[in-house]
């Protein structure tokens, strides 16, 4: 991106203005105090009346002055706020920009490469069978790309069409799993209900499938231990419903534990200090999944290396009978 020059920074021209301001806020303050002690020592030289003058109370007239120049930096203050704020989407927008574009590119060159050696090349069952295994990924890796950016869309538009349906949701992260076992084949994933108990509530099904998608593809994509693990597990206090995804991954630093939820914002593999990949948006369509359905998710973690823990609270009241 390029370079902002320093005399048109947003700051620079924030503080040159105030700057300025505050300077004529005093000449203003100065001359007229001036210009009313001069008016007093001809009044009293030549001995007028007074009443003959316009008389004005001078620090009234600075107090209300004083007040108006107060609201101008107040609104040159927001107006600063909000153009940094914008600024930096800006930048954020521009990061996501080409890493989404390499996140595009580097499967259709893989498609295209293993197509041109299929029309070129005899190749034997065995290795054929092996390459459309790797273009099935590439074509599974760019359909879910593709469908971040749909579904990001038409959440943030308010479009996005389904109906609240109460389900179970253990048995429903059950199904979930099971019907996407193939993208979980070489990871550990586990669901856990130690009160054994039921809990329905009213979700969008498609809705609450990305969010599950999105938090075990970012526990799944933030590992570099040889086996992935995931525990998924339902508690429940008297208030709120609390399911945690445990992982064994790289861990979160705490500095990153909000920031991870912002939109384009990608983490940091911790010992190379480099972009994992990726598009930006997974945890950002999660946060909004998760307050469509009037819950939070939260991210914590002991320290890299350490594994994380993304905590989904849903208001979900226990009933007394049950209470322990």
């Amino acid at each position: 991106m390029k370079q902002t020059r320093w005399y048109i920074h947003p700051i620079f021209v924030f503080v040159l203005s105030t700057v300025a301001l505050a300077i004529s806020l005093i000449l203003y303050i100065y001359w007229y105090v001036s210009v009313s002690a001069g008016l007093k020592s001809v009044i009293q030289r030549y001995q007028l009346d007074p009443d003959q003058f316009i008389e004005a109370n001078t620090w009234v007239v600075i107090l209300v002055l004083s007040l108006l120049v107060g609201i101008i930096l107040a609104g040159i203050l927001i107006i600063f706020i909000y153009s940094l704020k914008i600024l930096h989407l800006y930048r954020l927008q521009h990061n996501f920009i080409n890493n989404f574009t390499h996140e595009l590119k580097t499967p259709v060159t893989s498609l295209k490469l293993y197509l041109e050696t299929f029309a070129r090349h005899e190749i034997p069952r065995e290795e054929e069978l092996k390459y459309i295994g790797f273009m099935l990924q590439d074509v599974e890796r760019l359909s879910g790309n593709i469908s971040s950016i749909l579904n990001l869309a038409r959440i943030e538009s308010g479009v996005y069409k389904g109906e609240f349906t109460p389900v179970n949701l253990v048995e429903f992260v059950q199904g979930f799993l099971v019907g996407n076992r193939h993208l979980f084949r070489d990871c550990d994933i586990r669901v856990e209900n130690p009160a054994d108990k039921q809990f329905f509530y009213p979700v969008i099904a498609s809705l609450f499938e990305i969010l599950l998608m999105n938090l075990l593809i970012n526990a799944i994509k933030y590992n570099v231990s040889g086996k992935p693990e995931i525990h998924i597990t339902f508690e429940q206090d008297e208030k709120r419903l609390l399911i945690r995804f445990r992982d064994n991954g790289i861990g979160i630093e705490k500095k990153e534990r909000k920031k991870i939820f912002k939109k384009f914002y990608q983490g940091r593999r911790h010992e190379e200090h480099i972009p994992v990949g990726g598009s930006g948006i997974g945890l950002y369509l999660v946060q909004h999944i998760a307050r469509l359905h009037r819950g939070k998710i939260t991210a914590d973690s002991k320290g890299p290396g350490k594994g994380a823990i993304f905590t989904l609270r849903l208001p979900h009241r226990m009933d007394k009978r049950e209470k322990p």
